[in-house]
This record gives structure tokens, sequence and C-alpha cells, in this order.
């Protein structure tokens, strides 16, 4: 597992900083990881919500403002941005064993960690297994639950999705209706981002790009039927965020789907979470990073 400066990066899913590359070994196959570092100082990881869409560029304003003052690492997960994208049967595991590996191999620990939407829950259950690995943990808009298992389908009826997603030719074509242009704009408008005058055809071009890559569909897949849920049912979550004696912080998009604003809200109330409620909905970390990052940033400066 080596670091080395990575030559050959898709242009325009950099975000400024120096971009290197993790070679993370999983189950005896070596799988390339993207990562980006912009500034100097106290190190800290920015983990880019999964999605169909997710890719470390989506950090870049969180990035960008940290910079000033600290050390912002921002990563392309496997399987997504400009990471490898091998044909895995994507499950938690593979990502709980890989923030565990990528943090004790790249990063000081502990760490201080922002995590955006349904990485929080991995974030969490990596703090209680390991406490020593992150120092402080921001969770914007967090969420753990899947677009299929949040519209109410059953996880056996996901997992069939995820399979027709995974075969050779009706996979690519279901794959490729779910990230045609309209259909992404549509997602976002939907409930990603409250300011639909930001979602210029260039912004859903850059989307869409880093759709194509190949291998792009396995991992998404698996998101979106639910595969990659860490937890299965708001009091795990919860459970897990109450039992932690790190500092945690919750930063609410006040206009999130009501499913994921009730997550939201019981998150925030916990006795030992510090909440605030910002402008945005599931990609505020993206729309509102200055916003997130003004908010974020004392109790970072607290370390």
């Amino acid at each position: 597992m080596t670091n080395v400066l990575s030559h050959d990066t898709t242009p325009n899913l950099n975000i400024g900083g120096a971009v290197q590359e993790y070679l993370w070994n999983w189950q005896n196959q070596q799988i390339r990881v993207v990562y980006e570092v912009l500034g100097a100082g106290t190190q800290v990881l920015l983990l880019p919500a999964f999605s169909t869409v997710s890719m470390r560029s989506e950090m870049a304003g969180i990035a960008k403002e940290l910079a000033q003052d600290f050390q912002a690492v921002a990563v392309d997960f496997p399987g997504f941005g400009d990471s490898s994208r091998p044909a895995l049967d994507y499950q938690p595991v593979i990502y709980h064993q890989f923030i565990q590996d990528f943090v004790r191999n790249c990063l000081k620990t502990p760490v201080a960690v922002v995590a955006a939407g349904h990485s929080s829950a991995y974030v969490l259950e990596l703090a209680k297994k390991q406490p020593n690995l992150f120092s402080r943990i921001v969770l914007v808009a967090p969420t753990w639950r899947g677009p299929l298992p949040t519209m109410g389908l059953s996880r056996d009826t996901a997992n069939i999705g995820k399979n027709l997603v995974r075969s050779p030719i009706v996979g690519q074509l279901l794959y490729k209706l779910n990230t045609a242009p309209s259909f992404l704009s549509w997602m976002y408008r939907r409930h990603v981002y409250v300011n639909v005058n930001k979602l210029t055809p260039d912004f859903i071009e850059h989307k869409w790009r880093n759709t194509q890559k190949p291998g792009a569909r396995f991992a998404p897949a698996a998101f979106v039927t639910g595969n990659l849920d860490a937890v299965h049912n708001q009091a795990e979550y919860l459970e897990l965020a109450n039992s932690l004696n790190i500092p945690l912080m919750v930063v609410v998009g006040e206009s999130s789907p009501p499913k994921s604003r009730a997550d939201m809200d019981a998150l925030a109330a916990l006795p030992n979470v510090i909440s605030v409620t910002l402008p945005g909905t599931l990609g505020m970390h993206e729309e509102y990073s200055e916003e997130v990052v003004e908010a974020i940033t004392p109790f970072l400066r607290t370390m």
C-alpha cells in the first residue's frame, strides 16, 4: 500500500490540490484510490456522500475553505469518482475496511472527519469500534438508508434490482437510463439542491461524465438498492451516535426530504451532539459549502 503522485486522473474531477493515489488491497485485489490534499496544518478528512454521482469534487467548496486553516484531504471511495471501479459485490464491509485502512495508512490519527450523507453511518460505526481513529466528527445532512429502501421497497426486491443492474446487457441499459442527464437533473431538483439555477448544463454534464467510467454501475447499484446501508433502522443509527465519547457535530439541511429530515433531527436531539440547521437539502455540503464551513470551523478549531 503506497502513496504516489497520480498522473492520469480525469482533470475535471480535480479540486485544486495535490492529487495522490493510495493502492489499497482488498481480498488480494489491488484497488487504486484517488485522493486530493489541500492546505497545511491539522488534517481533516472529507468523505463525500454515497450516490450515483459520488466523487470528491462535491467536497471542493468545503476543502478550499478549510484549507485556509487546515489540511483538507478529500477522497474518492472505491467504485466511485476517479478510483478503480472493479465489479465487486459492494457491501458495507468493504467501506468499513477501506476507511479504516485509508486513515491508518495515509493520515495522522486520530483525525477529524467531515462526512456527508450516507458515509455518516460508516464513520459512527468505526468511531465506536476504533475510538482512536477520529478526533472529531462532523456529519453533514447525514443519512443511513439508500433510495429504494427509503421509498419502501423490501430488501429482497432491492437485491433483485441490484443484480439486474449488475447483469451485462439489461444492467447497462438500466444504468444508462438512471444516469441520463435528464434523470440526473430531475434527481438534483427533487432532493439534492435547493437552488435549481445552479443546475446548469455544465454542472449536469460534470456529474454525468463521472457516471460513464468503465465499471461505473456496480457500486452505485449497491447504494441505490440499500446494499451499502451500514445500519438497518433508525434506532441502530442513533445508538451508534449516542455511544460515542468523541465530540460530534451534526449539520441539518432544513429542506431535506421528510424521512431524511426526521433522522437528522433525531440525531441532532441526542444529548452528546452539537447541532446546527442550515439552508439546503441532501447536497448541502456542495451547494452551501461556505455556510457549512462557517458553522463547523469553530468546532474543528477546538482540536
